[in-house]
């Protein structure tokens, strides 16, 4: 079972690089996302489902809504791009955990009130790529098959 653990890893790791090539992209080929869903998106969160301690950093951001529309698409594009290459990986798996941490902040209470298990069901998208992140970190994943394999 050991034997399949690393092509496992290698696997998912892609998998999951790919998946946010695929984000990247959606915000990057049209500035749309840039010029009006950032901004949407961050507000609907600061109005409704983020952590109250997390919604002063939201509101910086919709100061500059266009910027940190592309700073997403850019950080998404980064972290895909690592993770499908295996470069640099432990780097970028940290971005990665932080990104989805964000997202974990941003939606939190979308729920509404109501048991506590209702929240964690809520981010079942959020916190399992966030524990992957974590696994590509310890791991160090990008050994595996990747070029962090031929920097070290």
């Amino acid at each position: 079972m050991a034997d399949h653990l690393p092509k496992t890893l290698l696997l998912v790791r892609i998998l999951v690089g790919v998946m946010f090539l695929f984000f990247a992209e959606y915000k990057l080929a049209s500035p749309e996302f840039a010029h009006l869903g950032y901004a949407k998106y961050v507000g609907e969160y600061v109005n409704h489902s983020a952590v109250s301690l997390y919604q002063p950093f939201l509101r910086l951001t919709l100061a500059h809504p266009v910027a940190s529309g592309y700073a997403v698409a850019v950080a998404e594009l980064l972290i895909g791009l690592s993770m499908v290459l295996g470069l640099w990986t432990r780097v970028f798996s940290v971005v990665g955990a932080l990104f989805m941490l964000n997202l974990v902040f941003c939606t939190w209470n979308a729920p509404g009130p109501g048991p506590y298990w209702r929240y964690l069901g809520n981010e079942l998208d959020n916190i399992p790529l966030l524990f992957l992140f974590v696994l590509f970190f310890v791991f160090r994943a990008g050994e595996i098959w990747g070029l962090d394999a031929w920097l070290k």
